[in-house]
């Protein structure tokens, strides 16, 4: 007869977001911009997880990148949560119309609106659709990126160096220049940096640089907007799965994408959206001039 430990607990049916997750990967590559579908496996926003309980009821969000990735995730959540989003996305329409789709079906208006952070006009132009689609901006999300992967500093071109702090940098300040007159006391604007500001790789050097720059820029923002009752938080993400990873990975490094966290695995889109979620809540009223890391359990300083 087989002894049973009545303190034992039954083996818990594995997470979904881990579900065909774990390196190693097939190998893939695309182009820039990248897309959700040509992504194996495909990555996971929440579509069949995340539940909303009404934070952010009544709030309206712009979101740049949110066409894909971390953006979609945090663009399903908020709208989960009951917010209005605004879809800011460079040129992945057929991403960014999959977005707008998974916020109505949550039963929140959704705007998309193709733009290009590098360009002053085209964030001045995504502040003012804002308020002329919604009338009012309470959460702004930086979440669009640039990223690509050189070999070397003599590989890096003015043009590609440029781009990164134009994309990651410069878009930011615009946005936040051009939105924060119309944010209201209890306004949150999230940046999105990574764990590459502080351990940065490499061959990430502009990237890194430029997330470096997000967290300085977004510390010393919210100290100047206290005053107004905005807050000003940073999320610095780990390795996430999303098309921006076979898009700027080296092809030979992707199978083993995440393998160097704890937990063996890169982080779902669907898993850094809640924290997100947070800081745009009134529950993060304390919380300002914050970086949060989510990276798995990899360590920085």
């Amino acid at each position: 007869m087989t002894e049973t430990n009545p303190n034992q607990q039954p083996p818990e049916e594995q997470d979904p977001r881990e579900q065909g997750l774990k390196p190693p990967f097939p190998e893939q590559a695309q182009s820039f911009p990248s897309y959700v579908a040509r992504m194996e496996p495909p990555p996971d926003h929440g579509e069949d997880t995340y539940r909303g309980n009404g934070r952010l009821e009544g709030r309206a969000a712009l979101i740049t990148g949110a066409d894909s990735g971390i953006g979609r995730a945090i663009a399903l959540a908020y709208a989960r949560e009951g917010a209005d989003i605004l879809i800011a996305y460079f040129n992945e329409g057929v991403d960014a119309e999959e977005t707008r789709k998974l916020v109505e079906d949550a039963g929140r208006k959704a705007v998309c609106v193709p733009s290009d952070v590098r360009e002053e006009a085209d964030c001045a132009m995504l502040v003012q659709r804002m308020m002329d689609e919604f009338g009012h901006l309470d959460v702004l999300v930086n979440n669009a990126g640039y990223r690509m992967s050189y070999p070397y500093i003599t590989n890096i071109s003015t043009e590609d160096f440029d781009r990164a702090f134009r994309t990651n940098i410069y878009g930011m300040f615009f946005l936040c220049r051009a939105a924060i007159p119309y944010m209201k006391p209890g306004g949150s604007i999230i940046n999105t940096a990574s764990i590459q500001a502080f351990d940065p790789t490499p061959n990430y050097l502009p990237y890194a640089a430029s997330k470096g720059a997000v967290v300085a820029f977004s510390k010393a923002l919210a100290k100047m907007v206290i005053e107004q009752g905005i807050r000003v938080n940073v999320v610095a993400p780990g390795p996430v799965w999303t098309p921006l990873i076979p898009q700027a990975l080296p092809t030979a490094e992707l199978p083993n994408f995440g393998s160097e966290t704890i937990l063996g695995r890169p982080a779902q889109p669907a898993e850094i959206a809640p924290v997100y979620v947070l800081l745009a809540s009134p529950e993060a009223s304390y919380i300002t001039g914050a970086v949060y890391e989510v990276a798995g359990g990899i360590i920085i300083t």
